[in-house]
């Protein structure tokens, strides 16, 4: 073989090997930082804690905010769900975006809707109001119709109606645990400084959902919803953990999160974008450091919401592809911060990060598969590089996927069955051989249509209830 050419494939393969070496190392890090200040969280919050907090004295009332659009199948499971939470003081905020099923019909038939007037102050952009209803059996429920304009839109339009301190965005198919706003909102009370707070996300496929509680946590029916639990408690676990802890946290899932008020308003409340969620954490983060306020954004690892993902393989590419094409977006954005002194830590270390690992990562990761297979069809595939390839892209984060899930058990005994947890554990190990790869290769292909604004918006099936 000519020399050059040997040359040129050792730093190809080397430079292959030292990637998946950096981000399993990472995610491996991550996972033990994550590990070590969740059970110092742990050892500290009590229950009797939280509890205190329903005395009326540690608690900032809250808006609940739910963006619906044609999601007649589940919303009545997650407003239930809403109305069962254990808070002082709250309201529901569930707003129809022009949906063109019965989701609206159906609220004022479930729940005994009454128009009202009510004067709206307009502070930021979205697409006009109609018609203001309430409950007539849930005085705290207000469901605001409007015309059609996007998640984004919607999310704005609740935040104007909305009439406490707090707002908590919630998507239309989820479902919080009792506790869960007690948890999120504790940090508010007790520091000045905290700006918004996020929980865990966790699939909702497969639990056993009573009178919108979840009642019992079953692993999925379905090996793609299973692919996605580990995904959920990986990306959770060891990614939103170390980075608060890191005081990096750039995205606070739009399934779950908690927000001041007044500070969304203060940067034009969310921008019309497919990744609103993240783009308004990151916005948050520039203008509390061009204004020096002093902010901190915090993951919470407590409060749980359930949530529905896809259990098709389409609607699952294509929820993939928005989230790839919204992170893409909100760093191009804010591309101001990468590698800028005067973000602090979040430009130097965490908008890097996710600009060429989580951005590009999809780009590099295709690649290195690709050429690892080129170079053994035309058998110019090195045994020692092959060898450390499996070693560290393959066996090393099936070990990285299975750790997630055995310490997320340890730490929580969610799983009340040994059969779901060594079952979530088994596609941990499987997620490597061709899973990951296609959600790699779809992200790839999201990186280069990054400029589409079509949601893509996944099918929603019925929350069953027993």
């Amino acid at each position: 073989m000519d020399k050059d050419l040997s040359f040129y494939l050792l730093i190809v393969q080397a430079l292959i090997f030292v990637y998946f070496f950096s981000v399993n190392s990472t995610y491996t890090l991550f996972t033990f930082l994550s590990l070590r200040a969740i059970r110092r969280y742990t050892a500290t919050i009590t229950d009797h804690h939280i509890r205190t907090m329903l005395g009326g004295v540690l608690y900032k009332p809250i808006s609940i905010i739910v963006p619906a659009y044609n999601e007649e199948k589940t919303i009545h499971t997650t407003v239930r769900s809403l109305l069962h939470l254990e808070f002082p003081e709250y309201e529901i905020v569930v707003v129809n975006d022009g949906s063109e099923d019965s989701t609206l019909q159906s609220l004022k038939e479930k729940f005994r809707l009454v128009r009202i007037n009510r004067v709206v102050r307009v502070k930021l952009k979205h697409k006009p109001i109609k018609e203001i209803y309430v409950s007539l059996d849930h005085p705290n429920l207000i469901v605001v119709n409007k015309d059609n304009g996007g998640k984004a839109d919607a999310l704005n339009a609740g935040i104007d109606v909305a009439s406490y301190p707090l707002i908590c965005s919630i998507d239309a198919d989820s479902v919080l645990e009792p506790e869960a706003l007690l948890r999120a909102t504790r940090l508010f009370a007790e520091d000045r400084e905290v700006v918004a707070t996020g929980g865990i996300v966790r699939v909702l496929n497969g639990c056993v959902v009573q009178d919108g509680k979840v009642i019992e946590i079953k692993a999925p029916k379905k090996s793609i919803e299973c692919f996605q639990a580990v995904e959920y408690i990986r990306g959770f676990l060891s990614g939103r953990t170390a980075w608060s802890l890191m005081k990096s946290l750039l995205i606070i899932s739009g399934a779950f999160g908690v927000f001041r008020k007044d500070i969304v308003q203060a940067i034009g409340g969310y921008r019309d974008t497919v990744g609103e969620d993240m783009d308004l954490v990151v916005r948050l983060h520039r203008h509390c450091r061009e204004n020096k306020i002093p902010y901190k954004i915090i993951f919470v690892p407590d409060p749980i919401c359930f949530t529905q993902v896809p259990t098709d393989l389409r609607s699952l590419l294509r929820q993939r592809n928005r989230w790839h094409r919204g992170l893409v977006d909100s760093l191009l954005h804010s591309r101001k911060m990468l590698l800028n002194p005067s973000y602090g830590v979040v430009g130097l270390c965490g908008f890097f990060y996710f600009t060429f690992v989580e951005a590009l990562g999809p780009l590099v990761e295709f690649l290195g598969y690709l050429i690892f297979i080129l170079l053994f069809i035309f058998g110019l595939l090195s045994g020692t590089f092959a060898f450390l390839f499996f070693v560290v892209a393959i066996l090393w984060g099936m070990w990285i996927n299975i750790g997630s899930v055995l310490i997320d058990d340890v730490l929580y005994k969610r799983y009340s069955s040994l059969r779901d947890l060594l079952k979530l554990c088994l596609y941990g190990a499987l997620e490597l051989l061709g899973y990951r790869q296609l959600i790699t290769m779809e992200r790839m292909i999201a990186t280069f249509e990054f400029w589409r604004r079509d949601w893509g918006k996944q099918k929603r099936h019925r929350i069953e209830e027993t």
